[in-house]
């Protein structure tokens, strides 16, 4: 059983693969992009883009290990010198596969490779979209800390905000007789005026009015 055996044989022996991806990868360099199948596209794709990332560091010694794998002089000069520009900025992911739908004859799966910083197509379009903003949930820690910060800046805001009596205010009436200077106060209830005829009627009635013990008034003189 061939159980964790990622590789596809290609239905070719070691030595002929190997000589395939070679060739392939040296036209891929050579012409940035390349019309395959997908199978093949997928296996070129694992076997040059180390090869691109040895060549953004340009020694002799990584020089001669590409050399091992594509054994071409023009291939090498190609790929460390105007290639090694080009992806100087990228971190992985030199390439890009498109598929193109079946080929007539076997009905095998086409696809195209190529190399992404030589699409100037779509780098033109990428330029031109605005940068998205990446979302994520996992910064837990980060809100709590920025709701301490809303939460201590809106308290001070709140101290140093003047309180404003929002009760609404009370309209008085006038008269002639009270006044209302506020809603908690009562009104002052004026005397009532007594006529002549009735202070006459109760001087008479205090003047009819007598001690009941005189005996006890005339102990009390003075001798």
């Amino acid at each position: 059983m061939r159980h964790g055996k990622k590789n596809n044989h290609l239905g070719r022996t070691a030595s002929h693969r190997k000589s395939m991806l070679s060739n392939m990868a040296n036209s891929l360099i050579l012409s940035k992009r390349i019309v395959t199948t997908v199978a093949k596209a997928k296996e070129l794709r694992k076997y040059v883009e180390p090869l691109l990332t040895k060549s953004k560091e340009d020694t002799t010694h990584n020089r001669r290990i590409v050399f091992s794998y594509l054994k071409s002089k023009e291939s090498i000069k190609t790929l460390f010198g105007e290639v090694s520009e080009k992806i100087a900025n990228r971190n992985g992911g030199y390439t890009r596969i498109i598929k193109l739908g079946t080929r007539s004859g076997d009905a095998a799966e086409t696809a195209m490779i190529e190399l992404v910083d030589y699409n100037e197509i779509l780098l033109s379009v990428k330029a031109d979209q605005p940068a998205k903003t990446r979302r994520t949930r996992r910064a837990g820690s980060k809100k709590d800390d920025t709701s301490t910060v809303v939460a201590a800046t809106s308290a001070s805001i709140v101290s140093d905000a003047v309180i404003v009596d929002e009760t609404p205010e009370v309209m008085t009436e006038e008269t002639p007789e009270t006044t209302w200077e506020t809603p908690s106060e009562e009104p002052e209830i004026a005397p009532e005026e007594t006529s002549p005829e009735a202070e006459a009627s109760s001087a008479e009635e205090e003047s009819h009015e007598a001690p009941e013990n005189p005996e006890e008034e005339g102990d009390s003189k003075p001798e």
